[in-house]
């Protein structure tokens, strides 16, 4: 059974005790989860899918909160760890994917300041200094089991995967960015899910009103 089908049937039976935005979000999430898990032999779409399911779950309105994205992200999941009770976030990160983890924060290719650099927007030392610098933050992390910093330096490389993606940055079944893309899915795949088992289970919890409303005239 993919895991879709088991949060599906999880959502059915307590969605009663939801609020209207975690039913709205949850209901989201779900949708799109369950279009990824049809997309096995297309990891483009499946990237796509999973990560509009991430959005669907977290995103609020970034302007209304005075919030940048990087910042949002360290919210939600410092929220969601601190309700983890399973320790399955951190055992997503230590146990499951640690390698694929050291491997996409060493890669340059999704590292915005990379980008930065090769669009002339800053020298190729400026790049160099705060690749560095990224590394060790990492390196330091995971040398010490920091499980959010891990998680969000990781969704901030998934973030510029996604913006190459969405802004028409890459080909589609391009041949260079093959490993980094199953790595996400991986990663992602098992992620998204968590996060919306964690909310399900803890719908008294304020998870802020959803992006884009249903509106009923």
């Amino acid at each position: 059974m993919e895991r879709y089908e088991l949060l599906k049937t999880y959502q059915r039976e307590h969605r009663d005790t939801f609020c209207d935005n975690l039913t709205l979000r949850s209901h989201r999430g779900l949708s799109w989860l369950q279009r990824a898990e049809m997309c096995e032999d297309d990891p483009d779409a499946k990237f796509i899918f999973l990560w509009i399911a991430f959005n669907a779950i977290y995103a609020q309105d970034l302007d209304a909160l005075k919030l940048r994205e990087a910042e949002s992200f360290s919210r939600f999941i410092e929220k969601l760890l601190s309700l983890d009770n399973n320790n399955t976030l951190s055992d997503i990160v230590w146990q499951e994917f640690p390698r694929s983890i050291r491997v996409l924060l060493n890669n340059q290719y999704v590292y915005q300041p990379f980008w930065d650099y090769q669009n002339g927007n800053i020298t190729e030392d400026e790049f160099k200094t705060r690749f560095a610098e990224s590394k060790s933050k990492a390196a330091k992390a995971l040398g010490n089991t920091q499980t959010q910093t891990v998680l969000q330096l990781v969704l901030q490389r998934l973030y510029t995967l996604r913006n190459q993606l969405i802004h028409g940055g890459a080909t589609w079944n391009s041949r260079v960015n093959r490993e980094q893309l199953r790595d996400a899915n991986c990663f992602l795949h098992k992620l998204v899910p968590a996060l919306l088992n964690i909310m399900m289970r803890n719908p008294k919890e304020l998870w802020g009103t959803a992006n884009y409303p249903v509106v009923t005239s």
